[in-house]
């Protein structure tokens, strides 16, 4: 009998911290704009912001190599488009820069380009679009 609880309590131990080394592991960087995620280069991101504040499409097309559907969605047709949108976030004008988010097609703040449940977001990141 004292085997089998000990087997039993070996067992649900082991499960639990399966879950938490997995959970760990697998949750993805959901973090906003003004966060720097764990692949933040700074100089990247100064040749980015460059990129877009001098409307340099094919720099900003070199620097994503591809990566990201982003850089499906922002075509060199809507690139100026996508630039004034960064103008608005950097003055303040969210509700502009929102709308002109959704003429491009990209997702809300906070969320990404993924179908599916949002498991790992907290409470409070993005807002319901419904």
């Amino acid at each position: 009998m004292k085997k089998n609880r000990f087997y039993l309590l070996a067992g649900v131990l082991g499960l639990f911290v399966t879950t938490l080394a997995v959970s760990s592991f697998a949750s993805a960087y959901q973090g906003g704009p003004n966060v720097q995620g764990p692949g933040y280069d700074p100089v990247k991101h100064e040749a980015m912001v460059e990129a877009i504040d001098g409307g340099d499409y094919q720099a900003w097309v070199e620097l994503h190599q591809g990566r990201g559907r982003i850089s499906e969605v922002i075509t060199e047709d809507n690139f100026d488009q996508f630039t004034a949108m960064h103008g608005m976030m950097v003055d303040g004008d969210y509700e502009g820069a929102n709308a002109i988010r959704d003429e491009l097609g990209l997702p809300e703040k906070g969320k990404q380009f993924s179908k599916g449940f949002r498991m790992g977001m907290r409470a409070g990141d993005c807002t319901r679009g419904e």
